[in-house]
């Protein structure tokens, strides 16, 4: 099995600005900027990654730079962290065959044995395009939960379809009665060669994409194999409101090595 090495690209988007949470890049979070919080968790998972944030301001690029962190301002007018990535590896001039790994900014909780494995996966696949991360669903509440992707996968453990609707869909039995065992919940962790994530970028959003607002419907529509990496332990929900911040600030303030 191959370790993990240098060769991965770790990058962090952080946009600043965000319709619930204005500057949530830079939100205190026990002593700590957020974005901060996720490139330690990120070091400390991956120590030996070719780490970056890329954002799109000046307040996020001055903090990152005084902790230390490689960061590099980004056009304000991406729609999403792909295309934050896409230009960055752009003006380093990555090669095609680099692995990129996307930790999303607003992952102060993310789990370090998830972040090493997931690395490992990765560059264990010779033919990879792009990964992702996908947990069982435990809750019947969240099948129905269109804040909550599902995902489907054939038997080599490709993703076939995403979709906040109900996936699969039990024609013959009640929602209560639906065996959770079939249901997955998309984690958004990518990881993606260079060439990959430059189409992704380069292309224009397919109807799926636009119809259920899912970026990786545009990787399927291009043929893309979106290779799942399965993980069965609970995780921390990324911050979206205030009651997130919330809720992240107590779990720092209770538990020790976060």
């Amino acid at each position: 099995m191959t370790s993990f090495n240098r060769s991965i690209k770790v990058v962090i988007p952080a946009r600043y600005s965000s319709t619930r949470l204005p500057g949530k890049p830079l939100i205190d979070l026990c002593g700590e900027p957020m974005i901060i919080r996720v490139a330690n968790r990120v070091s400390k998972a991956l120590p030996l990654a070719d780490l970056w944030i890329a954002t799109d301001d000046l307040r996020i690029k001055d903090v990152v730079m005084a902790s230390g962190y490689q960061v590099m301002l980004t056009s304000a007018d991406h729609e999403n962290g792909t295309d934050r990535i896409a230009e960055l590896a752009k003006k380093l001039c990555w090669s095609d065959d680099e692995i990129v790994i996307n930790i999303q900014g607003d992952e102060p909780l993310i789990d370090i044995d998830l972040l090493k494995k997931f690395s490992i996966f990765c560059a264990n696949r010779d033919s990879l395009a792009m990964a992702s991360v996908m947990v069982p669903i435990k809750s019947l509440v969240d099948i129905s939960d269109s804040n909550v992707v599902k995902v489907t996968t054939n038997k080599s453990g490709q993703a076939t379809m995403f979709s906040r609707s109900p996936l699969p869909f039990c024609r013959d039995l009640p929602l209560s009665e639906w065996p959770l065992e079939f249901f997955n919940r998309h984690v958004g962790i990518y990881g993606y060669k260079v060439w990959a994530m430059r189409e992704l970028s380069n292309t224009a959003p397919c109807q799926s994409e636009k119809l259920e607002k899912l970026e990786q419907l545009r990787a399927l529509w291009l043929g893309f194999t979106i290779s799942m990496f399965s993980w069965d332990q609970t995780l921390h929900a990324g911050v979206d409101s205030l009651d997130d911040v919330y809720r992240v600030r107590n779990v720092l303030n209770n538990k020790l090595g976060w």
